[in-house]
């Protein structure tokens, strides 16, 4: 199964955050207890490659991508360090042309019409959608894919237990991304059962739709 079309069938992208490299596993573990086998490790801190690269080699049972690649040197590092995909909060086309040259699943951030098209002209039609709260969520997707048909999107802000099952449930909705799954507090707190059970409740509201 290629990495576009195994985010698609777990449908959730959580979105991780972590200080210390030793959280890497114990939480990668407790995404894939509770049956959500992704995970998008963000390089926000200075934990993110190192924490790539854990799960890389001990968890393959774990998809790991990395999040928040702005610059092409931060997506060559998240690759060599294990990344399988690279998520971008915004367009950057060298990002996306070096990822497709290498065969690298990308997902760029695009919410407007010229970006999806500037998506779209590389050949990549699943795209994250950031912040999905402010740029208009459902209501905004929904119209943009009218004329854009083959695109498929993975919201990303905003985006909770609470409304899960209605972004899941949408034709247009490729996987949904989320941080509340991984919360900061519960990965410094060592509360990894409540991000299994978290996790195991997203997996079942997909299952469901």
């Amino acid at each position: 199964m290629d990495v576009l079309k195994r985010l698609g069938t777990c449908g959730i992208v959580p979105v991780v955050v972590l200080d210390k490299v030793e959280d890497a596993i114990p939480t990668a573990k407790a995404l894939l207890a509770g049956g959500v086998d992704v995970m998008e490790i963000t390089l926000r801190t200075e934990a993110g490659l190192g924490s790539i690269r854990q799960v890389a080699e001990q968890c393959p049972d774990v998809l790991v991508g990395a999040g928040t690649v702005i610059t092409l040197d931060q997506c060559k590092q998240a690759v060599e360090a294990g990344a399988r995909f690279i998520v971008s909060p915004g367009f950057n086309p060298t990002v996306v042309e070096w990822c497709i040259a290498n065969n690298i699943s990308v997902t760029p951030g695009c919410v407007t019409p010229t970006e999806i098209t500037a998506a779209l002209e590389l050949g990549i039609n699943v795209l994250k959608f950031f912040p999905a709260d402010v740029y208009g969520g459902l209501s905004a997707m929904k119209a943009l894919a009218g004329p854009f048909g083959n695109v498929k999107f993975v919201p990303t802000g905003g985006i909770s237990d609470k409304n899960l099952a209605e972004y899941v449930s949408a034709p247009f909705i490729h996987a949904v991304g989320g941080s509340w799954l991984c919360a900061k507090a519960d990965i410094a707190s060592g509360n990894f059962e409540k991000i299994t059970a978290l996790a195991a409740h997203a997996a079942k509201t997909v299952a469901e739709k």
